[in-house]
């Protein structure tokens, strides 16, 4: 065991046998002066013997927040059950705590704007959680939904050495990210009825159309291409309908996958989930996104 993990787990235990409660709920950390906030959901009680909890980072769509994050993907309730630390960061914005977003690249808002720093903090968020709870730093993973789902792609991209997979949802990429130092495996999920990140790439729409920065999305498929390519998958790739659910499966190394599925009923938001406000598009229920998400992952470590 390396000094600093062991040190992390000594801490830890001798914690844990003071009886000190791991701290469940809203945190922050500091990131270049910007006070950023976090919200961890614990599973009940203590890892099994011997083991750790994985962590999965939910991130919220742009103008979203982690509450609103946390009830429309029905992630909290998840981990509780499997025994996955769930954690909801949240992005930057002007007025606060409100209308947050990440620079994902080409979008969106403020972040974008002005350049933040958001791969930092996510690196030094999961250094934290690392540190702070006993979790397995080689089963982190990052999900999201729109611009959380393509600061996902980003963080696949940028932070390789940190996570083991990622699934963006009704996200996209651009044609010009660069190819990640290492393979990461990736589920993208993406409905065909999406206007504000449409199935066929090109202007976004929506009401928010106007928080990016003129650059059009590839079409969804792309990012399959994108993630095989950067895992060393060849071959055709395979494809299977049932019902509304389309899925194209790529032939990949031992250790690699790389999945699309594409909802035939489904608009921009989070499948199988909550209806964001009385404003959001109603989710199609052809599939659990937060279920398939975790049964992807759980398949990964580092």
């Amino acid at each position: 065991m390396k000094p600093l993990l062991a040190w992390v787990v000594m801490v830890w235990c001798d914690a844990a046998a003071a009886g000190t409660p791991l701290r469940d709920g809203r945190q922050s950390l500091a990131h270049q002066g910007i006070e950023r906030g976090y919200v961890v959901r614990l599973p009940a009680g203590a890892p099994p013997a011997g083991q750790r909890w994985p962590v999965v980072l939910v991130l919220h769509g742009g103008g979203g927040d982690a509450a609103i994050t946390e009830k429309t993907t029905g992630f909290t309730a998840l981990g509780q059950r499997e025994g996955v630390v769930v954690v909801y960061p949240e992005g930057t914005g002007r007025l606060g705590n409100h209308l947050l977003t990440w620079n994902a690249g080409h979008c969106c808002g403020q972040a974008m704007q002005r350049q933040v720093d958001d791969v930092g903090f996510i690196r030094r968020l999961i250094d934290q959680l690392v540190a702070d709870y006993p979790v397995d730093a080689r089963r982190v993973y990052a999900t999201g939904i729109s611009n959380g789902g393509m600061m996902s792609h980003r963080l696949g991209i940028e932070l390789p050495d940190k996570l083991a997979a990622i699934a963006p949802v009704v996200a996209a990429l651009f044609g010009d990210e660069k190819k990640p130092a290492q393979g990461v495996s990736a589920l993208m999920i993406n409905g065909a009825l999406d206007a504000s990140v449409p199935l066929a790439g090109g202007a976004p729409g929506g009401r928010f159309a106007n928080a990016w920065d003129g650059a059009h999305p590839l079409p969804a498929a792309a990012q399959a291409s994108f993630w095989a390519a950067a895992d060393g998958c060849t071959g055709a790739p395979e494809v299977t309908t049932q019902g509304a659910v389309q899925r194209t499966r790529y032939r990949c190394p031992a250790g690699r996958e790389v999945e699309q599925i594409v909802l035939a009923d489904h608009p921009h938001a989070w499948p199988g989930g909550e209806r964001g406000s009385r404003l959001g598009a109603q989710p199609s229920m052809a599939l659990n996104a937060s279920s398939e998400i975790w049964a992807f992952f759980k398949r990964h470590t580092k």
